[in-house]
């Protein structure tokens, strides 16, 4: 299963670092980037967070919140937060339901080794709670230069 551009987002709420619940419906009437990492503390995974962090103010002065998901517990994600300095919620998808519902779990390989996993992905929601973005498959290195572009900021 995938969405695509003008989709209403499939609503969430999760736990964040913090064990608190995040709810995607708390954020309307606002801009959200929604991105989905496979692992926290990660060498890839880092580097993308890491380049939000730096950049996150042309973000928000755009509008934007940021929020990442990943299958981790909120523990091991508020250790990656603290330690990283990242400034932005960092929410647990334990089951993959959310990762599903956007087409961001899914067959994966490397080394030649097939796999169920997360998949590289950001998403878009605008005020009114449909995708304005949707793209899958992103790199980690590079992706909010990327993610800029595509926002015309």
């Amino acid at each position: 299963m995938s969405v695509k551009v003008g989709d209403s987002a499939p609503k969430f709420n999760l736990k964040n670092q913090d064990d608190q619940a995040v709810a995607l419906e708390s954020f309307k009437g606002q801009k959200v980037v929604v991105y989905f990492y496979p692992a926290a503390s990660t060498p890839g995974c880092t580097t993308q967070a890491c380049e939000i962090r730096d950049n996150i103010n042309s973000l928000k002065s755009a509008g934007y919140t940021v929020l990442g998901i990943s299958p981790d517990l909120p523990g091991k994600l508020k250790k990656f937060k603290d330690k990283e300095g990242l400034n932005f919620d960092l929410l647990s998808d334990p089951d993959n339901a959310i990762q599903q519902a956007y087409g961001a779990y899914g067959e994966k390989s490397m080394y030649g080794k097939t796999y169920m996993g997360t998949i590289r992905s950001t998403f878009v929601v605008d005020e009114h709670g449909k995708l304005s973005h949707v793209l899958y498959n992103v790199k980690a290195k590079g992706h909010i230069e990327m993610l800029r572009n595509e926002l015309g900021i």
